[in-house]
């Protein structure tokens, strides 16, 4: 493209070098600028009217500004050289300062090649294509939107609905193409896929364009984004409703190159776009934006009385501002010189471009002014306007309505609040109005077809190892393949439940020219290779394989484990009584038992108990039996008892959990592993075994395992028989499977295996082309199965009853655990603390009470000791005549305490009123 512009630069100046004038000034009061315009179109024709009215208007207001600018208006035919070569005129002839137009992006690209040698800004208000923007063109300007600006609105539309799939329809031309990679990154962030690019070429006649048509209706993908030039997408959508591409299912977008212009459409054409689907660059409202509207209808009319009337578009509200900015920015340069333009020395035969004095300054001031125009807020500081908001909207018999607007900073919603935060998009459907879809439907179309024109999609089947599963053959009578298993079931049930038919026909792997070798991988490989629509069966959804195909939700539990021999614990252990409760434990309640032992022994010698007393052997008796059972006859203080209950207490409390846990020990079944750990099995060096081609060997050599230490196996029988020899004997010591399979192993050989899970995986699924729809749909309906009790009665029809309950080996409960402190710390501190509070209480008062009777009950050192022992005999036979212990007589206890120690020669204490608390 930039050669061929060379080339044709080339030409146009040796072309234009015999007719070139030698003007190299300008008249003191007039600035030249140059305007290029399809002035044959009715584009071209609407935009003329535009900025001449835009050039009256300013100068109607700013009436003492000079120099004025000047237009020179040229025509380029629609045509890239054509405009290449006015615009060499303008350039040449009369010295223009600056070029507005041309209105394609083509065209524009040229044109641009002579401003940058010219330096003088190129200024279009219709070029939008996102190549033009670039740093080898420093003095194009894009008065418009680049078609980049859109995509990420275009997204959030496609995300609010939740298609998955968009099929571009665009021309080819620098226009068309230069959109399609920016809209291919926005749908990648939103997971949505382009399976198919449509291009049309601008001399596409009407058959060419309906035979594309009818390759596109073979394809699922039901989501059509247009983005074109409004000639030709108005055939496009002319022969889609010819060709039946108008109906319920189907979805079209444009693009906002065809919706800024809606407007300006045929209304033959606008009906037969119901349903479709457009974003347009958002105009604020305004009385001068009315005024306007008014006069411009008026003007056109007046320019052009043979053409039918249209309506004003943002390209001409552009148009207008773009006049506006280069005559304010005129202004503000204040030019004083009246040289305009310096050339070089001419070459013999040709001649070349001279550059503009003012070109550098004027595009500075240009790039620097901004203003509240009639488009809205008109910047061009980044060399292009900048996107604002877009606006949603429904094309709805000969008109549209508006169902939405897109910012930048809210996404997607319903209303536009200006000045206002909102939250970003969420990506509901109900945040936008209702459409009417095409057909008149007010339902959200899916966005793909299951099956076009009756063709039935190729669902792969592979055989598996375990025929429960998945066996397939072929019917001898139709010939067809047929396939049962619980997989089969899965998949035909999830089907059953989708809200709409689905035509499929199994295809048995290895019966197509696949070169596979006839494992999983290669199986799921053929999805890749679109051989299948589906690959179904026992497939384990994996890392590796998600990198080229989707998954649905997994329908069987996850998890690779080991299966391995196992041995049974149960032993005639003669300590068995001794397990239940761990060795802190036991080694805790014995202190705290002879801790509570002494604490009673000492509040009841506190307290002057008669049975304290006696040998130690009897001692030791009295206390143990305070400390088991607490007699009340035998505890007499109110702390000693406070002490026994918090004892009995946590003596009841721990001799029911010791024999809870003693009775589990005794009766669950308790089979343990000779391997438990994946990384012990490798270290020793034992065989391990595996079926062949499945993922299951990508995960030993991930582990490290030796590959001689590998063996595979390709039938039940043969793994089965080498894990019963065991390593030793030429067999294995484990067979490593997914946790499906290995209870199913363990319903048929409960006895003597058990499993070790050790390594998490999602299960299995059924593998999908990247991008399908039907991944979704199949997902949910494989919840709504796997959710109910249809599983339950599938498992239970090739599986059997035993696959869940029959074998406890299969995720067999722990063994018991030994009751550790931890359950009984509460009661530790609480028995304790009881203990000590008391044992320090009775303390205190035992000393008090001590120095108390010292000071009362001690004898006159001078009193007749006569007197002495004859009121002890007195008070001890009063004692005895009203029947009473000297114990229990609490009035005069002084008294009888004075009497025992005359009668008997020893020293007993005073017992007083508070020595029983």
């Amino acid at each position: 493209m930039e050669r061929a512009s060379q080339i044709t630069l080339f030409l146009l100046l040796i072309i234009h070098s015999g007719v070139a004038q030698n003007a190299t000034t300008s008249g003191t009061d007039e600035f030249p600028v140059g305007v290029i315009l399809d002035l044959e179109s009715l584009g071209g024709k609407m935009a003329r009217t535009s900025i001449l009215m835009a050039l009256e208007d300013f100068y109607t207001v700013h009436r003492n500004y000079s120099p004025k600018v000047v237009l020179h208006i040229r025509g380029s035919k629609s045509n890239s050289v054509e405009a290449a070569s006015a615009a060499l005129d303008l350039l040449e002839n009369y010295n223009v300062q600056a070029v507005i137009g041309p209105q394609t992006s083509s065209q524009a690209a040229f044109v641009s090649d002579l401003g940058n040698k010219s330096q003088v800004p190129i200024i279009s208000f219709t070029a939008t294509s996102p190549s033009l923007y670039s740093g080898s063109l420093p003095y194009f300007i894009r008065a418009t939107l680049s078609d980049s600006t859109q995509v990420n609105s275009i997204a959030s539309l496609i995300k609010a609905y939740g298609w998955r799939q968009v099929v571009p329809i665009y021309e080819e031309t620098d226009y068309g193409r230069g959109v399609i990679p920016y809209l291919i990154d926005a749908l990648q962030e939103i997971d949505a896929r382009v399976p198919y690019r449509s291009v049309i070429p601008l001399s596409a006649s009407n058959e060419q364009i309906t035979q594309e048509l009818y390759k596109l209706m073979t394809m699922q993908t039901r989501v059509f984004l247009v983005h074109m030039s409004p000639d030709l997408a108005s055939i496009l959508f002319t022969k889609a409703k010819e060709v039946g591409m108008m109906k319920k299912a189907d979805v079209w977008i444009m693009t906002d190159g065809l919706t800024n212009v809606i407007d300006s459409t045929n209304p033959s054409v606008m009906e037969a776009m119901n349903g479709v689907l457009g974003v347009k660059f958002y105009t604020p409202k305004s009385a001068e934006l009315d005024s306007f509207t008014i006069r411009w209808n008026r003007r056109l009319q007046i320019d052009n009385p043979n053409d039918l009337p249209v309506k004003l578009n943002i390209f001409e509200l552009w148009g207008y501002d773009t006049i506006w900015a280069v005559a304010q920015a005129v202004e503000k340069l204040g030019i004083k010189n009246k040289t305009s333009f310096q050339k070089p020395a001419v070459a013999r035969n040709m001649t070349s471009l001279g550059t503009s004095v003012y070109g550098p300054d004027l595009l500075k001031t240009i790039l620097q002014y901004k203003f509240r125009g009639l488009s809205g807020h008109f910047d061009l500081s980044g060399r292009q306007l900048q996107a604002s908001t877009f606006q949603i909207i429904n094309v709805v018999g000969k008109g549209w309505k508006e169902i939405g607007f897109w910012t930048a900073e809210n996404g997607i919603s319903r209303r536009l609040y200006q000045g206002e935060s909102m939250t970003e998009h969420s990506g509901l459907v109900p945040e936008l109005n209702p459409v009417i879809w095409p057909g008149t439907s007010t339902e959200v179309p899916r966005g793909w077809e299951a099956a076009v024109n009756g063709k039935k999609l190729r669902v792969g089947v592979h055989v598996s190892v375990y025929p429960q599963f998945m066996t397939s053959g072929k019917d001898p009578i139709t010939g067809a393949t047929k396939a049962e298993g619980l997989s089969i079931d899965v998949f035909e049930e999830a089907v059953k439940r989708l809200p709409y038919a689905l035509p499929y026909e199994y295809v048995a792997f290895g019966t197509t020219n696949d070169t596979s070798t006839g494992g999983y991988d290669d199986f799921v490989y053929q999805v890749y290779l679109k051989k299948y629509d589906i690959a179904i069966g026992d497939i384990t959804i994996s890392e590796n394989r998600m990198s080229y195909v989707d998954f649905t939700l997994p329908y069987t539990e996850s998890g690779v484990a080991m299966v391995v021999p196992a041995k049974s614990s149960r032993t005639n252990n003669t300590w068995i009584f001794v397990e239940p409760l761990s060795r802190d434990l036991w080694l805790g309640s014995i202190i705290l038992f002879f801790y509570t032992w002494v604490v009673l022994w000492l509040l009841e010698f506190l307290g002057n108990n008669t049975n304290i007393p006696g040998e130690v052997p009897r001692k030791l008796g009295i206390m143990t039996f305070f400390s088991l059972f607490g007699d009340k006859d035998r505890v007499e203080r109110l702390l000693s008892r406070i002490v026994l209950i918090v004892w009995v207490f946590f003596f009841l409390v721990l001799s029911a959990s010791y024999t809870a846990n003693l009775a589990t020990m005794l009766t669950i079944r308790q089979l343990n592993p000779t391997i438990t750990d994946i990384h012990e099995l490798r270290k020793s060096g034992d065989y391990v075994g595996c079926i062949r081609g499945s993922y299951v060997e990508r995960i030993l050599e991930q582990l490290n395992f030796d590959g001689s230490k590998i063996k595979t196996y390709n039938t039940y029988d043969g793994f089965y028989s080498a894990l019963s020899k065991g390593s030793k004997n030429g067999g294995i010591a484990a067979f490593i499977h997914e946790v499906p399979y290995i209870r199913l192993f363990l319903a048929r050989n409960c006895k003597g295996y058990t499993m070790v899970p050790f390594y998490k995986a999602a299960g299995f699924g059924y593998a999908f082309p990247k991008g399908s729809p039907l991944v979704g749909d199949i997902s949910k309906a494989i919840l709504s199965v796997i959710g109910g009790d249809t599983i339950n009665q599938i498992e239970k029809k090739w599986i059997g009853i035993g696959y869940q309950n029959n074998c406890n080996n299969a995720g067999r409960a722990p063994d018991p655990e030994k009751l550790t402190p931890d359950g009984f710390t509460g009661l530790f501190i609480l028995s304790g603390a009881i203990s000590t509070s008391s044992l320090l209480i009775a303390v205190a008062i035992y000393f008090y009470e001590k120095k108390n009777s010292t000071t009362e009950t001690q004898p006159d050192q001078k009193g007749d000791q006569a007197e002495g022992n004859e009121r002890g005999n007195e008070a001890g036979e009063e004692m005895q005549n009203i029947g009473l212990q000297p114990s229990g007589h609490r009035r005069n206890a002084s008294a009888v305490s004075w009497g025992f120690r005359r009668s008997f020669g020893t020293r007993v204490a005073p017992v007083s009123s508070s020595s029983r608390f």
